[in-house]
């Protein structure tokens, strides 16, 4: 794996590093492929259940798209999108572990995950607009389904960022935690989730995705093909059998 992203394993917590400090961590093309290839790495890993996302230092989750590198011809984006990762339908928890600010495309990438630890001096905003451009990575797509459409139309028009403590008030955030802590916090969330069946998890988390943008009735329809799938699975009768006898159950993921 290139050294633009490094991979570490905790259990079955897979954590992901964007490794360019000295530039904010943002993308150049190396880092996208790398991501890329990082994140269908452990999509097609079955001990991989939960991946955790950060960047390198304290300085910054990434700074978006390194134009330095963009001026000299490249461009960071991959047939999974900007970074390898934002137009991804990536199956397992993705936790985001926000070490510092997440502007632009690095902000992109953030809420391409599915949950996210901030640190307490962390900051996020898509500033586009004040260089004549638009959010292109998803962030016009996707902030408006994970905060109220006013505050999403404030952060990308007047291009202002919000701090941490805001992003926690919208809901954007789960966690808000001292910096030195954030890592720890979000392998705490990961390893949390691991503890649990992880077919049911990917089942759930993917329920929960498509409803979005489903009638009610349909969502029934998914919810209920669902239910059947994971009923008949190994992992469920093994949770039903360890409950009885007062065990921890020993998922298959099957």
């Amino acid at each position: 794996m290139a050294d633009e992203v490094l991979r570490e394993r905790r259990g079955h917590v897979e954590i992901l590093t964007i490794n360019r400090p000295e530039a904010r961590n943002a993308i150049n093309r190396a880092t996208a492929i790398a991501l890329g290839d990082a994140l269908d790495a452990c999509e097609s890993d079955d001990d991989v259940w939960v991946v955790i996302l950060t960047g390198a230092g304290d300085k910054a989750f990434s700074a978006g798209m390194d134009l330095k590198a963009f001026a000299a011809g490249e461009f960071p984006v991959t047939d999974k999108g900007f970074g390898g990762i934002t137009q991804r339908d990536f199956p397992k928890p993705l936790i985001a572990a926000a070490n510092g600010a997440a502007l632009a495309g690095g902000f992109e990438i953030l809420i391409s995950c599915d949950m996210v630890v901030a640190a307490d001096h962390a900051k996020f905003g898509i500033p586009e607009a004040s260089r004549g451009l638009i959010a292109g990575g998803g962030g016009l797509i996707r902030l408006p389904k994970r905060i109220p459409l006013a505050v999403a139309y404030e952060m990308a028009l007047t291009a202002d960022p919000i701090d941490a403590a805001r992003a926690y008030e919208l809901g954007l955030v789960n966690r808000v935690v001292p910096g030195d802590q954030v890592l720890d916090q979000a392998i705490a969330l990961a390893e949390r989730i691991a503890k649990n069946a992880p077919l049911a998890v990917r089942t759930s988390k993917d329920v929960m995705k498509r409803s979005r943008e489903l009638s009610e009735e349909e969502c029934w329809n998914l919810n209920s093909e669902a239910f059947g799938l994971i009923g008949r699975s190994a992992d469920a009768l093994e949770g039903a059998i360890a409950f009885a006898e007062k065990r921890e159950p020993s998922w298959r993921g099957k």
